[in-house]
């Protein structure tokens, strides 16, 4: 969504195209690394966030620039200059250290206070059997013995 405003309609559906494929490529890549996105946010919030801004520094087009915001904008660097591309990679770059910078702290803190993940147990019955009273998604039903182990050790009994 970066650069709905400015990008020509054949130069969105190529970079949805890329985006599919900067998706695939960075899920499976996580996966090879043992890296736990369960919900693929990385993939997409991440890799295909940084896409999105490179995509509008490369694809923006002087027309639509200058109707989003004036002639005084530079367009992408397939039509311009690299100043806008330059200046994506920048906020890319930006977005990336504050980030890190906030949240490792907090998941620092979490991980020392014993709640940055859950007991392998709870995890492997699920989430939706300790939360929500069954499976949301996998229909099979868990393993009877984990459950119950599950039960007397935490004292939550979400099977009624």
């Amino acid at each position: 969504s970066a650069g709905c405003s400015v990008v020509e309609p054949w130069a969105a559906a190529v970079i949805g195209l890329i985006a599919g494929m900067v998706y695939t490529f960075s899920s499976k890549l996580l996966q090879r690394l043992k890296i736990d996105d369960a919900v693929d946010a990385i993939p997409v919030h991440l890799f295909n966030g940084a896409w999105g801004c490179i995509a509008t520094g490369l694809f923006a087009s002087p027309r639509h620039v200058a109707n989003a915001y004036s002639e005084d904008h530079n367009a992408g660097l397939f039509y311009d200059n690299a100043k806008l591309l330059v200046a994506e990679l920048f906020g890319v770059l930006f977005i990336l250290t504050w980030t890190m910078g906030v949240m490792t702290p907090f998941f620092y803190i979490l991980k020392i206070l014993g709640m940055f993940r859950v007991d392998p147990l709870e995890e492997k019955v699920g989430l939706d059997i300790s939360h929500h009273k069954g499976a949301a998604y996998d229909l099979s039903e868990p393993n009877k013995e984990d459950v119950e182990l599950y039960v007397s050790t935490h004292g939550k009994d979400h099977s009624a």
